[in-house]
C-alpha cells in the first residue's frame, strides 16, 4: 500500500502550543498507518525519557510503563478506534527513573479520513499529580482520586471477565487490588434467603470473621446495607462500637478505625454487601463515596453474572445427565466405570454420551460417542442417538449394521449434526471385541502387564452422513477384531480428555497413554486419574469415558485373529480359507486335529454359500481358554438346523458332522444375519500364535 501523505490541514509533527509547555503539558503525534510518534521535549520530561532512550514508536513508550499499564492503554485506544469516537482520556501509572510511580494523564484527539478510517491522533501527556489550578493538599487530593479512579477501572476491567463466583472472590482477595483501594481487608457476602453467607475474606495482615452466616436483619454494618439499600460508612473506632456492638469484639483487637459496607444490587435487589476495612480515621469525602459506589455497581453486576453462569452450568450439567444411562449394568466377567465432566460453558450443554447394553449370548455392547454443537439441539439429539443405537445393537445387529442404521437414523432427523462415536461389541467367554468408529479416535488398551497403546481402528464416516457420501462397499463401517486378555482394559473417551494442549493432539495421547499405563489396576480409581488430568472446572469441552476391563488373571495370549470374506461364485475363495485355516491351526498347536478343523470350517462355508445370498465371512481365533473357535458370519436369519438325511442323500449331513467333529457349537443372531460357531479344545496352547 502506498503511503498516505499527512492531511494538509495538520502539518507533521504537530506545532505544540507553549502555553502547554508553561503548564506543564506536553504533546504527541501519532501516524497510524507507519507507527510514527513523536514526543516534544515537555512530553519526554513528564515521561522521564531522554531523547536518545526514545525510537518513536509506541513501542518505545514501554521503558517507563508496566506491561499491565501498557494494554490498559493500548485497550482504551483499541476501543476508541472501533466505536469511532473522536477522543479518548485515560489515567496509568509509569515509573519514574528512581523506582516510585506516578500518575500520567493522556487525552488523544483522533483525526478520520471522510470515509471515518483513523489515520492519526494527536494529543497531551501531563504529570497528574500537577494541576495549575491546585497546588500543596489540593494536589495530593487530586492524585488520590486519580489513584481510587484508576483502581475502580481496573478492578471493573478485571471482574469483567469473571465466570463464576470464585472468579470474583479471588479478584477482591488479591493484596495488591486492597493496597491500591487502601483497604487492610475485604469481606463479599451473598444473600441467600433471608441470610448472608460470608464467602471471602481477604487481608493485608488482618481477619476479621464476621460470622460466616448472618441474618439480614441482625445488627451487622453489612446486613444493614442489604436491608436499606444504601452504603453503611463507619468513620472511627467508636462508632463501630456505639452502632454495631455485635461486631465490635472483632474490630477491636484489630488497626482498624474506619470502614464501608456497600450493597451490591441487580435489577433492584440486593445478591449481596461488600466490606472494606482502613486504618485511617475520618469520613469519606463525596468523591470518595461515589468512587466506591461506582465499584460497588462494578462489583455487583459480576456477582450477578457469575452466579447466573454458576445457576445455568448445573442445570444445563443436570439435563445432561439426565440424558445419560442412570446406572451400569453389572455385566459378569467384566468392571466398568464411566465419567462424566461439564466443560465450564454455562447454559450450553454438550452431546457427549455413553453407554452398556447387555446382549444376552454372553456379549455386551459399549460406546461411546459426541454429537457436535454445544446446545440445547445437540443434548436432544445426542439423547435420541444414544437411544437408537441401543436399540439396534439390543436387536442384535453387527456393530457395522448398528452404525451404519444409527447413522441413516441422524441423516434422517435433518438436524445438520454428525456425531463421532465409537461402538465394541465383547464376547465375554473369549474376550474378542468387534469394534466399529465413526470419525473418532482409536481406542486405547491397558495390558495386563502395564503397557498401553492405541488400537488402530479403521473408521468410517460421521453419523449422520449422507449415505451416497459414505466411502467403499457395505455399510460404511469396516469392523476391527481385538482381543481383551484377562487383566486386560479398553479406554473408550470423547475429545474432552484429548484437549488440553490446544491443537496439540499427539502430546494429549502421550499424556493420556502416560496417565493410563501408569495409573491405578482398578477402574474405578483409574477414572478419577483421567478426570484429574482435565481439573476440577472443566476443560476445554465435555468429556465422556467408558473403562471396561476383563477380570481374570492375566494369562498368556491366544492367537489370531484370521477372517477372510466369502464372495459368492469366487471358486478360490473357500479354498484359500480352507489352506489358511490348516495351516493356522497346525501353527497353534493343533497340527493332529488341522482334518477335522478344516472340514468343520468346510462345511460351515458351504452351508453360507449355497443356503444364502450375498456370502459372508470366516474367521478363526485362538482364545485364551485355549479353544480354536470357527465363525461363519452370513446375511441370512434363518437359523441353521440339522436333517435327516437318506442313505443316498448328497447333503444334509454338514451339522451332523460339524456336531460330531466339534467339542461345541452354536448359532448367535446377529442383526439381519447370523454367525455360526463351533470350538475345538487344543489341548497344549502355546503362548502364543
Amino acid at each position: 500500500m502506498a503511503e498516505r501523505r499527512p492531511s494538509p490541514e495538520v502539518q507533521w509533527p504537530a506545532r505544540p502550543d507553549t502555553s502547554l509547555a508553561l503548564n506543564h503539558m506536553g504533546t504527541f503525534d501519532w501516524d497510524l498507518d507507519n507507527g510514527r510518534m513523536h514526543l516534544d521535549e515537555t512530553a519526554l520530561e513528564v515521561l522521564g525519557l531522554r531523547a536518545d532512550e526514545f525510537n518513536g514508536t509506541p513501542a518505545g513508550l514501554r521503558v517507563r510503563l508496566a506491561p499491565p499499564e501498557e494494554a490498559r492503554l493500548d485497550a482504551r485506544v483499541a476501543q476508541a478506534l472501533k466505536d469511532g469516537r473522536s477522543h479518548y482520556g485515560a489515567y496509568v501509572r509509569r515509573r519514574r527513573r528512581n523506582g516510585t510511580g506516578a500518575w500520567t494523564h493522556i487525552q488523544g484527539h483522533i483525526l478520520r479520513e471522510p470515509g471515518g478510517r483513523p489515520y492519526r491522533i494527536i494529543g497531551i501527556i501531563r504529570d497528574a499529580a500537577h494541576d495549575p489550578r491546585e497546588s500543596g493538599a489540593g494536589g495530593d487530593r487530586d492524585e488520590g482520586r486519580r489513584r481510587m479512579t484508576g483502581v475502580v477501572e481496573r478492578t471493573t476491567a478485571i471482574l469483567a471477565h469473571a465466570r463464576t463466583v470464585n472468579d470474583v472472590t479471588d479478584v477482591l482477595k488479591d493484596p495488591e487490588a486492597l493496597g491500591h483501594l487502601g483497604a487492610v481487608s475485604v469481606m463479599l457476602g451473598i444473600v441467600d434467603g433471608g441470610r448472608i453467607h460470608l464467602v471471602a475474606e481477604g487481608q493485608l495482615g488482618t481477619y476479621v470473621p464476621e460470622i460466616e452466616y448472618t441474618r439480614v436483619d441482625a445488627r451487622f454494618p453489612m446486613s444493614e446495607a442489604v436491608r436499606s439499600l444504601q452504603p453503611v460508612f463507619i468513620a472511627s473506632r467508636d462508632e463501630f462500637r456505639r452502632r454495631f456492638p455485635d461486631l465490635w469484639p472483632y474490630i477491636e483487637p484489630l488497626a482498624v478505625h474506619s470502614g464501608v459496607y456497600l450493597p451490591l444490587i441487580a435489577q433492584g435487589r440486593a445478591i449481596g454487601a461488600l466490606g472494606l476495612l482502613y486504618r485511617r480515621e475520618g469520613d469519606f469525602t463525596a468523591e470518595e463515596r461515589n468512587l466506591l459506589v461506582a465499584l460497588g455497581s462494578g462489583i455487583a453486576q459480576s456477582l450477578q453474572r457469575a452466579i447466573l453462569f454458576e445457576q445455568e452450568h448445573d442445570l444445563a450439567e443436570g439435563l445432561q445427565r439426565a440424558m445419560l444411562p442412570r446406572r451400569i449394568p453389572d455385566v459378569p466377567g467384566t468392571r466398568i466405570a464411566v465419567r462424566y465432566r461439564a466443560a465450564r460453558m454455562g447454559r450450553k450443554i454438550g452431546g457427549d454420551w455413553y453407554d452398556v447394553v447387555p446382549l444376552g449370548e454372553g456379549r455386551v455392547g459399549v460406546m461411546i460417542g459426541d454429537v457436535e454443537g454445544h446446545d440445547t439441539d445437540a443434548a436432544a439429539v445426542m439423547g435420541q442417538l444414544r437411544i437408537v443405537l441401543r436399540a439396534y445393537a439390543a436387536e442384535g445387529h453387527t456393530p457395522d449394521t448398528a452404525m451404519a442404521r444409527a447413522s441413516a437414523f441422524l441423516h434422517d432427523l435433518a438436524t445438520d449434526r454428525v456425531a463421532a462415536c465409537t461402538y465394541a461389541e465383547m464376547d465375554l467367554a473369549t474376550g474378542m471385541l468387534r469394534v466399529v468408529r465413526a470419525a473418532h479416535h482409536d481406542p486405547l488398551v491397558r495390558r495386563g502387564d502395564g503397557s498401553c497403546h492405541t488400537v488402530p481402528v479403521a473408521g468410517g464416516p460421521p453419523l449422520g452422513t449422507p449415505p451416497h457420501e459414505q466411502p467403499g462397499a457395505g455399510t460404511g463401517y469396516p469392523v476391527t477384531s481385538v482381543e481383551l486378555h484377562p487383566g486386560d482394559t479398553l479406554v473408550l473417551c470423547t475429545d474432552g480428555l484429548l484437549e488440553r494442549h490446544g491443537a496439540d493432539r499427539a502430546a494429549d495421547m502421550r499424556d493420556l497413554v502416560r496417565a493410563v499405563s501408569t495409573g491405578p489396576t482398578d477402574v474405578e480409581e483409574l477414572a478419577d486419574v483421567l478426570c484429574d488430568l482435565i481439573g476440577d472446572a472443566g476443560g476445554r469441552d465435555d468429556m465422556a469415558l467408558l473403562l471396561l476391563r476383563r477380570r481374570g488373571t492375566p494369562a498368556p495370549r491366544g492367537g489370531g485373529p484370521l477372517r477372510l470374506r466369502l464372495a459368492p461364485g469366487d471358486p478360490h475363495g473357500p479354498s484359500m480359507a480352507r489352506h489358511l485355516i490348516r495351516a493356522a491351526a497346525a501353527a497353534w498347536g493343533a497340527r493332529e486335529l488341522t482334518d477335522e478343523i478344516e472340514l468343520a470350517a468346510d462345511e460351515l462355508m458351504t452351508n453360507a454359500l449355497v443356503h444364502t445370498d450375498g456370502g459372508g465371512h470366516v474367521g478363526l481365533r485362538m482364545t485364551a481358554e485355549g479353544r480354536i473357535r470357527i465363525e461363519v458370519e452370513d446375511s441370512s436369519s434363518a437359523l441353521p438346523h440339522r436333517r435327516q438325511a437318506g442313505d443316498w442323500s448328497v447333503s444334509g449331513r454338514g451339522l451332523l458332522l460339524v456336531e460330531e467333529l466339534a467339542q461345541d457349537w452354536g448359532v448367535e443372531p446377529r442383526g439381519g444375519g447370523k454367525c455360526v460357531w463351533c470350538e475345538f479344545a487344543v489341548p497344549e496352547h502355546p503362548a502364543g500364535p
